[in-house]
């Protein structure tokens, strides 16, 4: 008898597609954890309200960006598949079910949590049938004086074509009735000039049962809805239906030339308005010919037309979250202020402790207005030649571009790379970068082919003779705004190497250079994927030699397949794996023999995750990185980005035990991704105590 065969050993494939998770069907994922925030009854109301605003928003950006771009494969006929082996068509199908999905409980919540539990604390939203006559007295007599005149109803027949209907416009379809019996469409534009939630209470208010003042509102477009006689005067007014249409919003800059680029993200600006539409949201009430004329003069694919009861844009409900009632919100904090940033002297004391030793501040937790002292005082500082600056997203009223505009007042020499491709910031960056060309800062519009997403200040001072370097790094934008609401980090440093690369870095982004050997910094697309790469490697290499292979990375979101396989592989050595993905993770964890060693988690709750850090555990000898990069292939490939070594050790323990640990703590904010795709939040063990990170990073600043 022969001797029996061992069995047989699978080989896994790490380019498998069943070891990837969809793209798109991860980011609704994450879109559902919003929707769970707004659900969680032991939030504040009004938080919970704002939760489903955020999710409205981002689903409106993900159908004018992600569905327009699937869409756009789909009618190319391109047939290459994702990671996980889906094609363009069956991604459509799949989003299709989970946005129905998802829509169905933002609604349900709203009417059946939100609404009846305002309506208990005295805040009430009404249509008008169910107003008072006093009420409707005063809504009309505001109608009257205010709405009436901004109105300007378009009426579609043969004379006049269909009305162009901008993106995400929300309007009103009217059919009329003429003294001949004919019957007439006309569409009215809901103006977002106007408030959005009327209020109707009188002057005399009543009280509600815990001492707040009873607050009554109707949503603007009811309130035109029920006043259209006055805008067709002898005509029988039939019915009006609102409708919000979504378009795809992606813009191509192919133009060679800095001017060329500026003029060609205007164009691009103005196209946007009307690109094609992807997705029509009408009331439930909306009957099937007045349907068809708009499927028909939108040319819109009936797949992607959805009937909802309650606010067609969920996006909206900003307004009702925005209603003055801090006793329905989240208590407010006051953001901490490093000593080191405490109303100097003079301008040099700055200087001095930054060259003494690294700063870091954790946003929001820490206040951003160091930041904006820091380059209020370059800017009035005699010794200070040059500042040089990468701006992403500033927003509108920007302290940050002020300073570069009083320093070039002061007569300093001043740069800035304004990135023009910032989705739906390019109108204010190409205001800002307008304004500070007219005042003389050397503005440069970003890369052929590359987004600049690095965020990166750089200040020149000449001290004793010799030039010194400062420099700000951070993980967000230079935006005091979202700093309030994103959780970001910020490096201040002296450090000579540091310096010296962001000079190269600014020589590479505002003039020709193809430098490959930074010091310090990692830079995409130069050679930021390879040290990372070799990074995890040589974590491997510990495991293997010392069973101590550890990594903690934070980051926003993983795509990118070939840093998926690198984990995949640090998983199957031994490596453990700790993951904090707030968003898309394509990354499948607990596979046996693949990612076993993997475990990711992902953290929704009052502020934004935004920051980025990358923790090596490089044998008890920690490396820790922060940046603006996600392992994301856009990132690596498509966008100038820095990820910069934390290497004060000081900073390097407060980064490892009093941020990493507390986010991998969190037993109230975060959940679990299973190897499915789906999300559990973690339990509580009767004894455990509970750890809210957001909480305690706020408490322990105050402390």
């Amino acid at each position: 008898m022969s001797a029996s065969r061992p069995a047989a050993v699978r080989t896994i494939l790490l380019t498998d597609p069943s070891l990837y998770m969809n793209r798109e069907l991860s980011l609704l994922a994450f879109q559902r954890r919003v929707m769970e925030e707004a659900q969680d009854k032991t939030s504040p109301l009004l938080e919970r309200v704002k939760f489903l605003s955020i999710l409205g928003s981002n689903l409106d950006e993900f159908f004018m960006i992600r569905v327009a771009g699937l869409m756009r494969q789909v009618e190319a006929g391109t047939a290459e598949a994702a990671a996980d082996g889906m094609t363009a068509a069956e991604q459509l199908e799949a989003i299709r079910t989970e946005v129905a999905n998802l829509l169905a409980g933002a609604h349900k919540c709203l009417r059946r949590q939100l609404l009846p539990g305002l309506e208990r604390a005295g805040i009430r939203l009404r249509e008008y049938g169910q107003l008072s006559a006093a009420q409707q007295t005063r809504a009309a007599k505001y109608f009257k004086q205010t709405v009436f005149p901004v109105l300007t109803p378009l009426a579609f027949d043969p004379g006049r074509p269909f009305p162009h209907i901008s993106n995400l416009s929300l309007n009103l379809a009217v059919l009329i009735r003429d003294a001949d019996k004919e019957e007439h469409f006309a569409r009215i534009k809901i103006p977002v000039t106007l408030p959005q939630l009327v209020r109707v209470d009188g002057p005399s208010r009543s009280m509600s049962g815990d001492g707040n003042k009873t607050q009554t509102f109707i949503w603007l477009e009811d309130l035109i809805a029920s006043s259209l006689a006055s805008l067709f005067p002898g005509m029988e007014i039939l019915e009006a239906h609102p409708f919000h249409i979504t378009r795809d919003a992606e813009i191509a800059i192919q133009k060679l030339e800095a001017g060329d680029l500026l003029e060609n993200t205007e164009e691009g600006l103005r196209q946007r308005r009307f690109g094609d539409v992807v997705r029509l949201q009408v009331s439930a009430g909306m009957p099937p010919n007045v349907l068809r004329i708009l499927v028909n003069n939108l040319e819109v694919n009936r797949k992607y037309v959805s009937k909802h009861s309650g606010p067609l844009s969920l996006s909206r409900l900003k307004y009702l979250a925005a209603v003055e009632r801090p006793d329905l919100k989240d208590q407010s904090f006051l953001p901490f202020i490093p000593t080191v940033f405490e109303s100097e002297a003079d301008e040099s004391d700055l200087f001095s402790n930054i060259r003494s030793r690294d700063v870091l501040l954790h946003h929001p937790f820490d206040s951003f207005q160091p930041v904006v002292d820091f380059l209020e005082k370059s800017a009035r500082d005699s010794s200070v030649l040059a500042i040089k600056m990468t701006l992403y997203r500033v927003g509108r009223n920007s302290p940050v571009v002020e300073k570069l505009l009083e320093a070039v007042e002061e007569e300093k020499q001043v740069a800035a790379l304004v990135e023009l491709k910032a989705r739906f910031d390019e109108e204010s960056n190409i205001e800002w970068a307008r304004a500070m060309e007219r005042q003389g800062v050397h503005v440069v519009y970003g890369l052929l082919g590359l987004k600049v997403h690095s965020k990166v200040t750089l200040v020149i001072r000449l001290e004793s003779g010799a030039v010194r370097r400062y420099v700000h790094l951070g993980t967000g934008n230079y935006n005091p705004l979202t700093a309030h609401l994103y959780t970001d980090f910020g490096l201040f440093t002296a450090d000579e190497d540091i310096g010296a690369d962001a000079t190269d870095l600014f020589n590479y982004l505002t003039g020709y250079s193809s430098k490959k050997d930074y010091r310090k910094l990692l830079v995409a697309p130069i050679n930021l994927r390879e040290r990372f790469q070799e990074l995890i490697r040589r974590e491997i290499e510990h495991q293997q030699n010392s069973g101590n292979g550890y990594l903690i990375f934070k980051m926003n979101a993983l795509e990118d397949p070939e840093m998926i396989r690198l984990l995949y592989e640090a998983s199957q050595a031994g490596v453990k794996v700790d993951l904090l993905v707030r968003g898309i993770c394509c990354l499948r964890p607990g596979i046996p023999g693949v990612s076993e060693n993997i475990r990711v988690i992902s953290i929704v709750g009052r502020f934004l995750e935004h920051s980025r850090i990358y923790c090596f555990h490089n044998g008890g000898e920690e490396q820790i990185y922060l940046g603006s990069a996600d392992l994301m292939s856009r990132n690596l490939i498509r966008r100038v980005e820095v990820l910069f070594p934390v290497e004060d050790r000081r900073l390097v323990r407060r980064l490892r035990d009093h941020v990493l640990e507390v986010y991998l703590a969190d037993n109230v904010n975060s959940r679990e991704m299973q190897s499915d795709g789906t999300y559990v939040r973690r339990s509580r063990r009767p004894d455990e105590e509970e750890v809210d990170s957001q909480e305690w990073l706020m408490q322990r600043r105050r402390d």
